[in-house]
């Protein structure tokens, strides 16, 4: 028989446990604290001092209460001293941030990826921006780690691109690559980025309290992040959720996997700019002119949302009978395609999804906004220090 906990597992998991709940809620009275986490007032007390001492929270009391007597002691985030990296690789611009505990993001740069791009690099010009976000970090600022959010299919164990069709990428080592450029002695974690922005959102975002939930974000490509049961659902060797290359018309257009008919290929962005008759424009904001000349009558372009929308329906529903979410949350260009036909999308749930699964789901759109792949991935580096606090430093 396996021993039970041992004393010092259980103060660590607790630990844990406190500094998730500020990190995800942001400032909390130990009163709350109690309550919440089922613990007593002197554990409490005891967990939040330990936390304090390591600069990981700080306490103080409440700025007003309305109550007689004296208040409970508000437990906060340390999110200026204690912060994480985080990358964002995307088809065409980079973008690089410092998160803080808490999930507030302290400074960011962007950068114009050009076409062809390696992780090699990449690399440099990534360290390059943390290089001089590092000038104006506090000299006894604690890094946790860097988390990297980027389009492709991504080991698990190592972070290795398996495969990046609208990037290009195979077998391209952007964890190690960065690891050896930043000169930091931290782990640098790997995710895609639907995966990590729907991480994001679960914690922080319109996902909060949900359990269930698929995350589809598009840019060229379409990808999912996928919570199931409160947990992320990344499959044997991290490769779930390439839902992008679900076959939705076949004998259609050629996916650059090497299928045909696949679902980013007929509602990505290549596919609907060609629909529209835009075939050589290129860019989220090609796709907002389609939007926008529809909405201006177009008939041209009017088709080719109308189309991607019954599309982008279609393989909705299909993942709700799959998966039974609670909820769906649109992110990038899937984001401007539900907004520009919404109807179409709904419609198209409503006849195919099976009245069971269909009846509590709800459709929305990303909370966090463009930042959920750059949160998400900061989310990554930040597990390790919420799994054990008193071991990062």
């Amino acid at each position: 028989m396996r021993a039970g906990p041992s004393q010092d597992e259980i103060r660590r998991q607790n630990l844990g446990a406190l500094l998730r709940h500020v990190h995800v809620h942001g400032a909390t009275s130990r009163a709350e604290l109690t309550t919440t986490l089922g613990l007593n007032r002197s554990t409490i007390g005891a967990l939040t001092t330990d936390l304090a001492a390591a600069g990981l929270v700080s306490e103080g009391a409440p700025k007003e209460t309305g109550r007689a007597g004296r208040p409970s002691l508000v437990v906060r985030p340390e999110s200026a001293r204690v912060h994480a990296y985080a990358y964002s690789i995307e088809v065409d611009r980079l973008r690089v941030a410092r998160v803080g505990l808490g999930g507030v993001v302290l400074d960011r740069r962007e950068l114009d990826r050009p076409p062809g791009l390696t992780a090699a690099e990449a690399a440099p010009l990534l360290a390059g921006a943390i290089k001089e976000m590092r000038q104006a970090v506090p000299a006894d600022a604690i890094c946790v780690g860097a988390g990297v959010a980027v389009c492709g299919m991504v080991r698990r164990d190592d972070g290795l691109v398996r495969l990046g069709p609208t990037t290009g990428w195979v077998d391209e080592p952007i964890g190690a690559a960065l690891v050896a450029e930043l000169g930091l002695d931290v782990p640098v974690m790997v995710g895609n980025v639907a995966d990590v922005a729907a991480f994001a959102e679960h914690a922080r975002g319109a996902a909060a309290g949900c359990d269930n939930v698929i995350y589809l974000y598009g840019d060229v490509g379409v990808g999912a992040g996928i919570i199931a049961g409160g947990r992320r659902l990344t499959g044997h060797g991290g490769y779930s959720g390439e839902v992008g290359h679900m076959v939705v018309v076949p004998d259609g257009n050629r996916c650059a996997c090497g299928s045909r008919g696949c679902w980013e290929t007929e509602i990505g962005e290549y596919g609907l700019l060609s629909a529209a008759g835009r075939a050589e424009a290129r860019g989220r904001e090609a796709l907002l002119a389609v939007f926008d000349a529809a909405d201006r009558g177009d008939a041209r372009a009017q088709t080719a949302v109308r189309k991607a929308g019954d599309l982008l329906g279609f393989g909705v529903a299909n993942l709700v009978n799959i998966f039974n979410p609670e909820m769906v949350i649109f992110g990038g260009t899937m984001r401007d395609l539900y907004l520009a036909a919404a109807a179409q999308v709904r419609s198209r749930l409503n006849s195919i999804a099976l009245p069971a699964c269909l009846e509590h789901v709800r459709l929305r759109t990303p909370t966090l906004g463009d930042d959920a792949p750059l949160l998400g991935a900061a989310e990554l580096a930040f597990e390790r220090l919420l799994a054990d606090p008193l071991d990062v430093g």
